[in-house]
């Protein structure tokens, strides 16, 4: 997914500068990285808030038009206000193309309804991970990283190991050799008692 962000040069500093902001319906913000300089932003909050409410937005490749010029970006850091539905601040990193990126990638589950795990078994899917830290070149940066769960069966568990990715993309982990527990299936202690129960019965 494609998403680009306005913004608008920032050149007063401060909290009261933000603050003023903030009561005109922008939110101020930061670019950085690269080889330009930091730069400060300011973009429109409605605008900004909703689009923070896209996944892809947290794990994709950004177009920021800063006052005409596009540059691209990852969201790096976002500050929200304690209660409110506002966004204080958020950071931009520059991405370089040549060079490689870590980015936390969003994990998608699927088939858990037909795994044999829980189909046949009564099991309940249990998360270990929702998300995963890879390191790869901007233009191979997944969106998400898709986990079937089809073939799963009760007491077992897919490993970083076990996961298809693109060639070009590396689970950060991994390369440190932990090859981290993403999903199981888990048999409740209820269905373990209503077997024990029956064979008992049987027996």
């Amino acid at each position: 997914m494609k998403i680009e962000v306005n913004a608008e040069k920032r050149t007063l500093q401060g909290k009261g500068a933000s603050r003023r902001l903030r009561r005109l319906g922008k939110t101020p913000g930061i670019i950085y990285g690269g080889n330009g300089e930091p730069q400060s932003v300011e973009l429109d909050h409605n605008d900004l808030y909703h689009k923070l409410k896209l996944e892809a937005f947290h794990a994709s490749i950004l177009t920021l038009n800063v006052s005409g010029s596009k540059e691209q970006v990852l969201l790096r850091d976002i500050q929200m206000h304690p209660y409110k539905p506002v966004v204080l601040h958020v950071d931009f990193q520059r991405v370089d193309p040549n060079k490689k990126i870590h980015m936390k990638v969003p994990l998608h589950f699927i088939n858990a309804d037909i795994a044999p795990g829980v189909k046949t078994s009564g099991g309940i899917v249990s998360h270990v991970l929702t998300e995963v830290d890879v390191t790869c070149l901007p233009k191979d940066l997944p969106e998400f990283i898709t986990v079937d769960l089809k073939d799963l069966v009760a007491g077992h568990t897919v490993h970083l190991s076990e996961l298809s990715l693109p060639d070009s993309v590396e689970i950060t982990a991994l390369t440190k050799g932990d090859d981290q527990a993403v999903v199981a299936i888990a048999i409740p202690r209820s269905a373990l008692a209503s077997g024990a129960a029956e064979e008992g019965a049987a027996g």
